[in-house]
């Protein structure tokens, strides 16, 4: 049992940041009532910390190897109680959305650090164990996030989403500090000043005008300068990295099928799977009325079998070829997120579960075996870098996907009018037809670049740059 306290450890943070994706989503209307904000305050409230995360997780993954993951996954949880705490006693939205970019800083340093910690604490078997029970933990945490905000809101008020953070994090700063040995370090390695400010530049440009996009319209002129400096800021990393003796980033990654797989896996599984999550939460409060707590409740079977395949699952992983794992658990979420269409306007919320069941179904195979694949990669002291790659993709995809999704509802719904039930089905079935597409596509392409049947055991035996750089 004592071997098993770091993964608990890791998982408990992991949870943690996972959770405050979604935690608020249950919690917006009584946020709006009580500091008197309107929608793009409350867009802002959830994509305040999206954007933190997508664009500082790359970055953080590449300082993580140079100074040790423990202390960057120390330093995060201390941060991430702080901001929580500053997010619970906010008495504005401004200073709620100031409060969850901290959030997002924080989250961001133990995102990029768990995978790596858990890589360089178990070996075998064990690791496609801690692995599995990873992901079915990063997994569930988007249905729980609801179910607890929920359940919170109803019982307290919104600011106890934020305040149940502080004891989670001071048992997993406890507990960390005693269970993970330190880290290895590249202190040999200068610090890319250059490269991390480029490409947290072209994160946070391509993100914000992708939200700014989905909300305005993507005419709109500051959504189109955001993604122009985005596209420069690019550009610019890509020229820095490229010449750089000490990369952030090492570009020949993305020359690598199997790690270019990773990445269309990682962005379109949330894209796929999480992106129609705010819409759906609405249907069931506003469409069918339910209290935040029910509607969490209502999309808690796509987390429960995330976390029970992908638990199960994570005992085969070594054993499976990628291609099955990321490509078809991919085409899976697509398939489930096309069921979601089942609903119409006499639907109750059990019209989502054939859905939900088939989403959790396809995550349960696919997040664990995105982390195995990502970290299997690259040597050991580089496992920031690559887990920081693989959840950047992640985060993108969901920002980009809530950003499309949004629109296209927008559009079929006609959402500048009053909406009657038979328009904001329309609108969701039309984002929900996106989403299975995107799962699809993406499943595919996955599949036809992982070529090589050569499983995580077999590149883990042998020398893992070169299998994998084949």
């Amino acid at each position: 049992m004592k071997k098993w306290l770091p993964l608990f450890a890791a998982c408990l943070g992991t949870l943690m940041l996972l959770i405050d994706v979604t935690i608020v989503n249950v919690a917006l209307p009584d946020i709006a009532a009580d500091l008197g904000t309107g929608l793009s305050g409350l867009q802002w409230v959830v994509d305040g910390y999206a954007l933190a995360l997508a664009a500082l997780l790359l970055v953080l993954g590449s300082l993580a190897d140079r100074v040790g993951a423990k202390r960057t996954y120390l330093a995060g949880l201390a941060v991430f109680a702080v901001a929580s705490l500053a997010c619970g006693i906010a008495q504005s939205a401004s200073s709620l959305i100031a409060a969850r970019a901290l959030q997002g800083l924080g989250g961001a340093a133990m995102f990029a650090t768990t995978l790596s910690l858990l890589h360089a604490t178990y070996t075998g078997r064990d690791r496609g164990v801690a692995f599995g029970i990873w992901g079915a933990v990063s997994g569930a945490a988007a249905g729980l996030g609801v179910v607890l905000g929920g359940a919170l809101t109803d019982a307290f008020s919104w600011r106890w989403i934020f305040f149940v953070n502080l004891p989670i994090a001071v048992v997993a700063i406890a507990l960390t500090a005693l269970v993970f040995p330190q880290s290895m370090r590249r202190a040999d390695r200068a610090v890319d000043l250059l490269g991390m400010l480029t490409f947290a530049t072209a994160a946070t440009g391509a993100t914000y005008g992708v939200i700014r996009g989905g909300e305005h319209g993507w005419t709109d002129g500051p959504a189109l300068s955001a993604l122009m400096l985005g596209g420069a800021a690019l550009l610019a990393f890509w020229l820095v990295e490229s010449r750089s003796a000490a990369p952030m980033f090492p570009l020949a990654l993305l020359r690598n099928r199997d790690f270019g797989g990773t990445l269309i896996g990682a962005s379109g599984q949330t894209f796929a799977a999480f992106a129609a999550t705010p819409l759906i939460s609405l249907w069931l409060q506003q469409q069918l009325q339910m209290t935040p707590l029910h509607a969490g409740l209502a999309m808690l079977p796509m987390a429960a079998t995330a976390f029970v395949v992908a638990g199960v699952f994570g005992r085969l992983l070594h054993d499976t070829a990628p291609k099955w794992t990321i490509g078809v658990g991919l085409v899976v979420v697509g398939i489930g997120a096309g069921l979601l269409t089942l609903i119409d306007t006499g639907s109750s919320w059990s019209a989502l579960l054939p859905g939900f069941i088939v989403i959790g179904a396809g995550i349960g195979v696919n997040a664990p075996a995105l982390v195995a694949v990502g970290m299997a990669a690259v040597p050991p002291q580089q496992g920031g870098t690559a887990a920081g790659a693989v959840n950047t993709a992640r985060q993108l995809g969901l920002a980009l996907g809530v950003a499309v999704l949004g629109t296209v509802f927008r559009e079929v719904a006609d959402a500048d009018q009053r909406m009657t039930p038979a328009q904001f089905v329309d609108g969701l079935d039309a984002a929900l037809q996106v989403a299975a597409v995107v799962g699809i596509a993406f499943g595919l392409i996955a599949f036809a670049l992982f070529h090589r049947q050569r499983t995580v055991a077999e590149a883990e035996r042998g020398d893992r740059t070169a299998v994998f750089a084949r």
